[in-house]
């Protein structure tokens, strides 16, 4: 006896079977045959630049799987729902269905359910685990493919790490994690209260602590109205709301940070008053609005697929197909929007998704009761 939750019934649980079988085999099928051209077009940088076989399938094509999946989900999603919703259709099940009282409505549910799953899952690879394989898949293509390195210093950095309170580094070199002639000024009512003034400045890396700094060779200048007491320090301990990567970001670094980790870099950079935002904000709202498009993609392909047609699902996937592009298409120029015509980056992502929720609930309302 099989067991399923109360509120599914039959009907419900073998067409989620059916979507989610179909979505992720044609994950595994497109993406193995990504895999094989990507590959064969790679080869001769590979062997040019000899990277070792552990980290051409370890660092590099396990990482590369979920990106390119994650990225093309709402095509995986649509292309599953066309392909076995037209046979269903074909097949007379969905007439049968219908003539048996069940609703169109209805018969979205067990879809709206797997997109749910589907959506989660989407999202939950895009906030968490994608961020981090990307830090190694990145790195082994600047290694072996671009040769470019990572930027390993920076000069003459200043910025705001708190309010009132600006941070300066001549000097930083990423390698040691250390800050050569280092200033920190704090201000109260725009009025500079302290001024510490220290010959290097080093990242703890051992810290459990988050923003651990050891100051050395510091001297402290406290100004409180016409007083001033000037002391020195060998070493200070102190926690300031800085990282080396926010001296050395590299290409593509908010494809490399978590949710959390986007919103922590967002807000310390508006505190600081970082001009380039809008490319880590777009990043954060496309995670969710990739995620939603499941939803849209499923109503889309239902509609398009429930009628019964003479030439099989040919003509369904053709429409979908140009509608898929065009989303994909719309997101990418519509991103652009944000940072090239000062539209808000959560204007500018989502509203791809609000121009074909229309279109989806157009197709909807058009499709057989």
């Amino acid at each position: 006896m099989r067991l399923r939750p109360p509120f599914l019934k039959r009907i419900d649980t073998y067409i989620i079977g059916k979507f989610l079988g179909t979505y992720f085999f044609s994950i595994l099928l497109i993406i193995s045959v990504a895999v094989i051209f990507d590959y064969n077009d790679k080869i001769d940088k590979f062997t040019q630049n000899g990277a070792p076989w552990s980290e051409i399938i370890l660092d590099y094509y396990l990482n590369f799987m979920p990106y390119y999946a994650n990225l093309f989900s709402s095509l995986f999603v649509f292309i599953s729902v066309i392909f076995f919703t037209s046979k269903l259709a074909g097949n007379s099940e969905i007439i049968a269905m219908i003539s048996a009282g069940i609703s169109l409505r209805r018969l979205l549910r067990p879809y709206l359910i797997s997109a749910s799953v589907i959506a989660a899952i989407t999202f939950y690879l895009g906030s968490e685990v994608i961020p981090r394989g990307s830090v190694t898949r990145l790195e082994f293509e600047n290694q072996y493919l671009r040769r470019k390195k990572n930027a390993t210093y920076a000069d003459n950095v200043q910025m705001q790490v708190d309010t009132g309170v600006i941070a300066f580094i001549e000097h930083f070199d990423g390698p040691s994690k250390t800050g050569y002639h280092f200033q920190l000024d704090k201000f109260e009512k725009k009025k500079l209260v302290s001024h510490l003034t220290a010959s290097s400045i080093t990242y703890d890396t051992l810290s459990n602590e988050r923003f651990h700094w050891k100051i050395n060779n510091a001297n402290i200048r406290d100004m409180r109205g016409v007083r001033e007491r000037i002391t020195h320090h060998n070493q200070i301990d102190s926690v300031i709301v800085m990282e080396p990567s926010d001296f050395l970001s590299t290409r593509n670094f908010q494809e490399t940070m978590t949710n959390k980790e986007l919103l922590e870099y967002i807000d310390r950079a508006r505190i600081r008053g970082t001009g380039n935002l809008k490319p880590f904000q777009v990043e954060y709202y496309k995670r969710y609005a990739s995620a939603f498009a499941a939803f849209i993609m499923t109503v889309i392909g239902v509609s398009l697929s429930s009628r019964k047609r003479k030439g099989g699902m040919g003509f369904s996937l053709g429409v979908g197909l140009v509608l898929s592009v065009a989303y994909a298409f719309f997101q990418a120029v519509t991103a652009g929007f944000a940072t090239n015509a000062n539209v808000p980056p959560i204007v500018a992502v989502w509203l791809p998704n609000i121009l074909f929720s229309g279109i989806a609930f157009y197709l909807y309302k058009q499709a057989p009761k």
